[in-house]
Parts: structure tokens; C-alpha cells; sequence
């Protein structure tokens, strides 16, 4: 997508990885199974920060906008023998030398929903996952909640197992609008969990919200804005919609070939502009073209961070993405293929791979971090030898005349320092595909 594009049309726009999902393949995945079987690949004499990814593939309902692999309708002996797979699967992983002693430094439970699990499979889980592994000196531990998945004891529970940051999906305040979208909560339930959440003492509470989802208009978003800031979470992650092939509404425009009924980008970027700028008048920062927090002093994402600062991400769970030692790789997607790989065939469930070249892993870092809101390019140049602002000259250049970058520099005149200015953050993820090698700027992202 560029960044002169208006309408919301189907395809990837968020960038989350590079080279793009689609060039990944099953024929690399002895690169994986090679990197995994070898002590982690050192940076300055170290090994890179680690961290721990598991999917929870359950949800009560499919949003009509989601594209991640979820299953519904599932019984109570299709999540036991789920959570029997996955941590079999997490004591192979405990196993590979890649691990060499190392801790984890953050954790991440996402989905799906993880909140669907009940308390009892949630402690069964954590109970069989610490027989092999441990993450009491990670930074932080998150698990992404849905509110209408919430009870007190629930919530009690995820704090007495050692979660840091939860994040709550809310996406919208309208219950009309959550209906509309598929979502499974309505505004009621967000109010309730609040509480236990409140009372519960996580050091850091995030709510996520989406810009632009269908139905919305600028009159109940200002409502969405208000109600958030009134909660006063720790952070909060803003979502533009967008539309990947795999969605219920992607599917239902492509096949009556009509336009998407999502609200085009300019739309969405005041949207979050409005948002940006009444979060800053109640004293919260801007912490990346997504995010705001409370208190920089007391809020950082450690996965966030170290992930787009190229930190080995061990990926657990049915479809799951990781990276290690510059392998990214993905599990396989199928239901019957994930379990039986590890339960009777006792191995990791690999789907596909992909080796990224030194270039590759220099533009991964940079167009990641371009998205925190800037870059410092003494960084690049100490860890890949890249001037990065003389590379990509002309690109930069570009962005400056629109008015999408401010480029600082030294007494020399060098370039030190790349900031977004606001319209650079509201666009971020357009901003990105000019960096992609040639071959990768016309492929499918997913």
C-alpha cells in the first residue's frame, strides 16, 4: 500500500515482519531446525534477549475483521488436549540447544483469546508449562484478555501466576458497533472486568482500541476516546482497520466485488490523530504510531522492543510466528497436523522458514523501529555497519518534502537522528514498502 492510498481495499497494510509472510516456504525449514540445534548466534560476545510466545487459538465468537487463527465451538476436551500439545511442545522446545540456559525476558500470551481458558485449565497450563521452563526474572509477562471472558477469580488468577501487563480488547465502546463487527462482548462487560482488573494491581493495564471499524462514526469515536480516558489505563494501543484476505469481510467484499464498508484511511488517521492529541492533553505520551502511555517512567514494552531490536522470539501454539539466530519461521496451521506432530510423532510442528540475509535483518530492524517514531542511525551503524540515512537517501529525502520525517543532524552535518512528525506516524505502515528490496514490493504480504 502507499502512501497516497485513500480507500480500504482488501489486502495487508500493517507490517509486522520482513521479508513478507508469503516468501516464507516449508523447504527452509531444515534452516530453522539447523538454528535451533546450535547455541544462539552472538551479538558483541552475547546472545540476543529471548522471549516466550504461546497461542491460545480459542474465541467464543470470529470478529468479522479477524485474521488470525482462531477456532470456536471448541469442547472442553479439544482445549485439554490443545493445552497437552502445547506444553509438549514447549518442554521440545526447553530441549533444543538453542536454549543453552538461557531466561526469558518477556513472555506474551496472545490468540485467539487466552481468556477464554477457564482458571482450572489456566493453572493445569502454567503448572505443566514451569515443569519446563521458567520466566520469573522476565520483564514482563503479558496475556491478552477479551472483558466478556473475565471473572474475578480469573483475573485474581492471572495475577498469582505472574502476568505484568494485561491487555484488554475493548476495540469500541458502542455496542451496536461490537455487534455489528462480531464481536463477542458488549460495553457492559468491559465496565465489570474494569474493577476486578483495577483491584487486581497489574503494573501495567492496556486497552486496545480500533479505528475505524464498520459503523463507526466521528461522533461515537470522540465517545471512545472519552470513555478510555476516564478508565485512565496504563497505555493504550489504537489499531487503524484494515482488511487481510482471510476475514469475513474480506471474503464477503471479494466475492460481491463491492467496495469495503470500512471507513477510508484519511478518515481513520484523523481518527487517531484526535485521539493522539486528546490522550497528550491528559498527560499521556506518544510512545509509537500505535501506542500511548500514562507514565514513560513506569510503562515500557519490553516485547515490543526487543522484538523490533532483533531478540530471538520462540513461538509456540498452532500457526505461531518466531525468529531465531535470523530464521523467521511459522507452525503449522491445521488443527489434526499441530497436534499430531507433537503428541504422537513427538517433534516441533514447523510449517515454513525463511533465512534473512544480513540486508534483511538491517531493513526487519529498521522499518520496525521506524514505527516507535525514530530512529537513531549510530545504532545501525554499530550494529550493521549501515549508514542507513545515506543508504536510503532518496527515500528519506522524499519523506521530508511530504512532510512525513524530520531528519536531525550533527555538527557535521550527518544524520543522527530520523523522526516521524505526526503525519509520518499516521501513515507509518504506508511508509514502509520503499524499503523492501525490489522483489518484495509487489508480492503478497501474508
Amino acid at each position: 500500500m502507499s502512501t497516497q492510498t485513500t480507500k480500504t481495499e482488501v489486502g495487508s497494510y500493517f507490517i509486522s515482519n520482513y521479508p513478507p509472510y508469503s516468501q516464507w516456504t516449508a523447504d527452509a525449514i531444515s534452516e530453522i531446525e539447523q538454528a535451533f540445534a546450535k547455541p544462539p548466534v552472538a551479538c558483541d560476545g552475547q546472545a540476543p534477549p529471548m522471549g516466550l510466545y504461546l497461542h491460545i487459538p480459542f474465541c467464543r465468537k470470529r470478529c468479522k475483521f479477524c485474521y488470525f487463527k482462531v477456532f470456536t465451538n471448541v469442547n472442553a476436551d479439544q482445549i485439554e488436549r490443545y493445552v497437552s500439545a502445547l506444553s509438549s511442545e514447549i518442554s521440545l522446545v526447553a530441549e533444543q540447544p538453542i536454549m543453552s540456559g538461557r531466561q526469558f525476558r518477556f513472555v506474551y500470551f496472545g490468540g485467539g483469546t487466552p481468556s477464554f481458558l477457564s482458571v482450572k485449565q489456566l493453572r493445569s497450563l502454567m503448572e505443566r508449562l514451569h515443569e519446563h521452563v521458567t520466566w520469573n526474572g522476565a520483564e514482563e509477562v503479558t496475556f491478552e484478555c477479551e472483558p466478556g471472558t473475565l471473572s474475578e477469580a480469573k483475573v485474581q488468577t492471572l495475577r498469582e501466576l505472574g502476568v505484568t501487563r494485561l491487555s484488554l480488547g475493548v476495540e469500541n465502546f458502542s455496542d451496536a458497533i461490537l455487534e455489528e463487527n462480531g464481536r463477542a462482548h458488549l460495553s457492559k462487560e468491559v465496565y465489570r472486568a474494569w474493577e476486578w482488573i483495577q483491584s487486581a494491581g497489574f503494573p501495567n493495564v492496556n486497552i486496545d482500541l480500533i479505528s475505524g471499524m464498520v459503523g463507526e462514526t466521528w461522533e461515537n469515536w470522540k465517545e471512545n476516546i472519552r470513555k478510555t480516558i476516564e478508565l485512565s489505563p496504563d497505555s493504550v494501543t489504537i489499531y487503524q482497520m484494515e482488511l487481510p484476505f482471510n476475514t469475513v469481510y474480506s471474503k464477503g467484499i471479494l466475492e460481491a466485488q463491492r467496495e469495503a464498508p470500512v471507513a477510508d484511511w484519511p478518515t481513520k488517521r484523523e481518527w487517531v490523530r484526535y485521539a493522539f492529541e486528546s490522550f497528550q492533553e491528559h498527560g499521556y505520551s506518544i510512545s509509537s504510531a500505535y501506542t500511548v502511555i500514562k507514565d514513560p517512567s513506569k510503562v515500557n514494552f519490553s516485547y515490543r522492543d526487543n522484538l523490533w531490536s532483533g531478540a530471538d522470539l520462540l513461538a509456540t501454539g498452532i500457526a505461531s510466528f518466531g525468529h531465531a539466530s535470523g530464521v523467521h519461521y511459522q507452525n503449522v496451521p491445521e488443527w489434526d497436523r499441530y497436534l499430531g506432530m507433537i503428541l504422537d510423532q513427538g517433534r516441533l510442528p514447523l510449517g515454513r522458514a525463511y533465512r534473512s540475509s544480513p540486508l534483511q535483518l538491517l531493513i526487519r530492524e529498521m522499518i520496525l523501529q521506524l514505527k516507535r517514531g525514530y530512529l537513531d542511525t549510530p545504532y545501525f551503524q554499530t550494529k550493521f555497519g549501515a549508514d542507513i540515512a545515506s543508504q536510503w537517501r532518496e527515500v528519506w529525502q522524499d519523506y521530508e518534502k511530504d512532510g512525513y520525517v524530520v531528519l536531525r543532524t550533527d555538527d557535521a552535518s550527518k544524520v543522527v537522528r530520523i523522526e516521524l512528525t505526526m503525519e509520518g506516524l499516521l501513515r507509518a505502515d504506508g511508509l514502509l514498502p520503499a524499503f523492501f528490496e525490489p522483489s518484495f514490493r509487489s508480492v503478497r504480504y501474508t
